[in-house]
C-alpha cells in the first residue's frame, strides 16, 4: 500500500468511509430503467447480491427513477426496498443514484406549462427523457417532495451509504431532439422569469442592465435571453450562459437540502458528464460549472470513460489529467475530495461504434490512478452489460448471460484492498502541489456565439484551442512528474494563490477584470507568471482592452503587443532553445 498512497498527507474526510461499489439496480434492467415485479425476483436478485459479495464488493449502486418512482401521486419504492433487504441480509451497503430525468406522465399532464422550450420556440414533448423544467414552481415542488420522501425511506435501512443527487447535471439530459437544427435550453416562461429575476440582482436597475448590454428596454418583461450573434455586443448572452450555470448550481443544493432534511446522516454526491477541461460552456443542453457544483453537495466528481467506444482511447495523459482536474475541485476550497460515479466496466459502444477491449489491467491502472489523487469513492458502471439502447451490449463488468470476467474478479480485489484500508484512504489528501494552471471558462466566449465549437456527441469532447492550451501545459509536466492543480479563474485570490511557485495562464484572451487584479497581486508579492499571446484582451463583458495585455497585465509582464496576424496554416509552434537568434520557418518559429 505504500506505493498507492505515497504524496498523501492525511485530512478528515467528508464521511470516514469510501465505497468501492457496482452498479446494479436489480436484474439486467439498464439505468435508470427498472424491472417490473421486484419482490416476485427478490430471491433471483439474491443470486447476483451474492456473486458481487463473494468478489470482493462491499458495495452496490442501484438508482431510482422518478417515472417509476411516483407514477402516480404517490411513491412506489419497492426496488429500493428489496434491494435494501438483501443488501442487509448478505452484509452490504447501498449506494442510490437518483434520475428525475424520467418523469411520470402526470407532471405534464398536470403542469403543460413546464415543457422543456428550445431557442427557436419549440416545445418538447418528452418520451422516456428528459422530463420537465424545474423552473415550474409546481415541478420544482414535487421534485422536492420526492427527494425527501426518498431519502426519509432510505433512512430507515442499516445498509443506507448515501445518494448520488443528479447524474452528468445539465438543464436538459437524455435526450436529443434531432428534429431541431440548434437545440439550445431552455426557453421556457418559467426559466426566463427565473433569468430576469438574476438580471435584476446582478444589475439592480433596467438603465444598468440597456448600458450592459446596449438595449432599450422599457419595462423588465421585455428582457429575453440572447438568441443571436450580432456584431455589436454579446455581454447578454455571457450572461445568459452565466446565469445557467448558477441556475444548475442552485437546483443541486436545492435537491441536497431535501434529502438532508430526510437523512442527515447520509452523505450526497453527484458527479459530472465530463469535467469542464474537456467541456464547453456553449453545449446546448446547458453546462454546469464544476467548482460551483462541488460547493452544493458533501463530494462531487466524475464519470470516467477511457474507452467509451470507437476512436475513444484515452491515453496515460489525457487520464491524469481529467484525474487531476477533478480532484483539483473537488479539494478546492476546503472541500474533502472527490468521486468517480461512473467508472467504465466494459468495452464501449454507441449502436456500432465499439471500443477496444477493457482489460482487468485497464481497470486497475484506472481505480488507482483515482484512488491516488484522493478519491472518495470509485462506482464501477455496470455489473451487467446494458441490455437496451444505443449503448447495447456495452460497459458491463460481467457478460450478459452472468459469466464472471477476469476484470470483474480483478476489480473485487481492489475492493478488498480499499476495504481493509478504508479509514486511511478516506482520510488521505493530496500533498500541495506547486504549479497551478489556470481554468478559465470564458476563454470559449471570445466571440460570443461565433466561436461555438462542434458538440463533442455522448461522452465527447470538443477539440478546441481552449483543451488544447490547457492540456499543452500539463502535457509539458506531467512526464517530468511535477503535480499541477487547476484553479478557476474566477474563483481565484491571492491568498489562494500563494503555495504555487508558478501559475500558468492557457489561452488568456477573456479574463474577469478581478482575475487580472488577483494575478498581478500574485506577481507583487514574488509570484512567477507564464502567460501565452493576448492576456486580457477582451474582459468578461466581452469589450476590449486599450492596451494588450490588458488589465494592467502589460505592466507585470513588461511587454506591449504591436501588432498580431494568423500563422500560416493556423498554428504556430515555438521552440525555445539557448542563443541568441530567432529563425521562422512556415508555421514554426524557433528562438536560439
Amino acid at each position: 500500500m505504500k506505493s498507492v498512497v505515497l504524496g498523501l498527507v492525511c485530512a478528515v474526510a467528508a464521511w470516514g468511509q469510501l465505497p468501492v461499489s457496482v452498479w446494479y439496480g436489480g436484474g439486467k434492467a439498464r439505468a435508470p430503467m427498472l424491472e417490473a415485479n421486484p419482490r416476485a425476483k427478490k430471491e433471483i436478485w439474491r443470486k447476483d447480491v451474492r456473486q458481487i459479495k463473494a468478489l470482493g464488493f462491499g458495495a452496490i449502486r442501484c438508482w431510482v427513477d422518478w417515472a417509476s418512482g411516483e407514477p402516480v401521486e404517490e411513491y412506489h419504492f419497492e426496488t429500493l426496498d428489496v434491494l435494501l433487504e438483501l443488501a442487509e441480509e448478505e452484509g452490504l451497503r447501498v449506494f442510490v443514484q437518483v434520475y428525475m430525468d424520467s418523469a411520470p406522465a402526470w407532471v405534464g399532464r398536470k403542469w403543460p406549462e413546464a415543457r422543456f422550450v428550445s431557442a427557436n420556440g419549440a416545445v418538447i414533448e418528452p418520451e422516456s427523457s428528459p422530463g420537465y423544467c424545474r423552473d415550474h414552481a409546481g415541478v420544482r415542488g414535487a421534485d422536492r417532495g420526492f427527494y425527501q420522501a426518498l431519502a426519509r425511506r432510505g433512512a430507515r435501512s442499516k445498509a443506507m451509504l448515501g445518494w448520488d443527487l443528479w447524474s452528468e447535471p445539465h438543464v436538459i439530459n437524455w435526450a436529443n431532439p434531432t428534429y431541431l437544427s440548434n437545440p439550445e435550453f431552455c426557453f421556457c416562461s418559467n426559466t426566463v422569469a427565473r433569468f430576469r429575476a438574476w438580471l435584476k440582482r446582478k444589475y439592480g436597475t433596467l438603465d444598468a442592465l440597456n448600458e450592459a448590454w446596449y438595449r432599450r428596454f422599457a419595462t423588465w418583461d421585455e428582457v429575453q435571453p440572447n438568441r443571436l450573434s450580432t456584431i455589436l455586443s454579446y455581454t447578454d448572452y455571457i450572461d445568459w450562459k452565466a446565469f445557467l450555470s448558477e441556475k444548475l448550481g442552485e437546483d443541486l443544493r436545492e435537491r441536497y437540502v431535501a434529502v438532508k432534511t430526510g437523512a442527515p446522516g447520509l452523505v450526497a454526491t453527484s458527479h459530472a458528464a465530463g469535467v469542464g477541461l474537456f467541456a464547453s460552456p456553449h453545449y446546448w443542453e446547458g453546462q454546469s460549472d464544476d467548482w460551483t457544483m462541488a460547493a452544493q453537495v458533501d463530494l462531487y466528481g466524475t464519470s470516467f470513460y477511457p474507452k467509451h467506444s470507437a476512436f475513444v482511447d484515452r491515453d496515460p495523459m489525457w487520464r491524469a489529467a481529467l484525474l487531476d482536474f477533478t480532484r483539483s475541485f473537488g479539494f478546492a476550497e476546503g472541500r474533502k475530495g472527490f468521486v468517480v460515479g461512473e467508472l467504465q466496466s466494459g468495452f464501449g459502444t454507441i449502436a456500432v461504434n465499439v471500443s477496444r477491449a477493457v482489460t482487468a489491467a485497464d481497470l486497475r491502472v484506472w481505480t488507482w490512478s483515482a484512488l491516488a489523487r484522493g478519491a472518495k469513492g470509485v462506482h464501477y458502471y455496470a455489473w451487467y452489460p446494458m441490455s437496451t439502447g444505443y449503448e447495447s451490449g456495452g460497459f458491463g463488468m460481467i457478460q450478459l448471460d452472468g459469466t464472471v470476467t477476469e476484470r470483474a474478479r480483478e476489480a473485487g480485489r481492489i475492493a478488498q484492498v480499499v476495504a481493509a484500508n478504508e479509514k486511511l484512504l478516506a482520510e488521505a489528501r493530496p500533498a500541495q502541489a506547486e504549479v497551478a494552471i489556470v481554468y478559465n471558462p470564458l476563454s470559449h466566449f471570445v466571440g460570443g456565439r461565433q466561436r461555438q465549437a462542434a458538440y463533442g456527441g455522448p461522452q465527447g469532447e470538443v477539440a478546441g484551442i481552449e483543451r488544447d492550451s490547457l492540456l499543452g501545459v500539463y502535457k509539458a509536466l506531467f512526464p517530468r512528474h511535477v503535480p499541477v492543480d487547476f484553479v478557476h479563474a474566477a474563483r481565484v485570490t491571492a491568498e489562494s494563490l500563494r503555495p504555487y511557485k508558478l501559475v500558468y495562464l492557457p489561452y488568456p484572451l477573456m479574463l474577469p477584470a478581478s482575475t487580472a487584479a488577483v494575478l498581478r497581486a500574485y506577481v507583487e508579492a514574488g509570484g512567477r507568471l507564464v502567460a501565452e499571446a493576448r492576456p486580457g484582451w477582451n474582459d468578461e463583458r466581452g469589450r476590449a482592452s486599450e492596451t494588450i495585455p490588458g488589465m494592467g497585465l502589460a505592466e507585470v509582464f513588461g511587454a506591449r503587443e504591436t501588432a498580431v496576424e494568423t500563422a500560416p496554416q493556423g498554428r504556430t509552434r515555438i521552440v525555445f532553445e539557448a542563443g541568441g537568434r530567432c529563425r521562422r520557418d512556415g508555421s514554426r518559429r524557433r528562438w536560439r
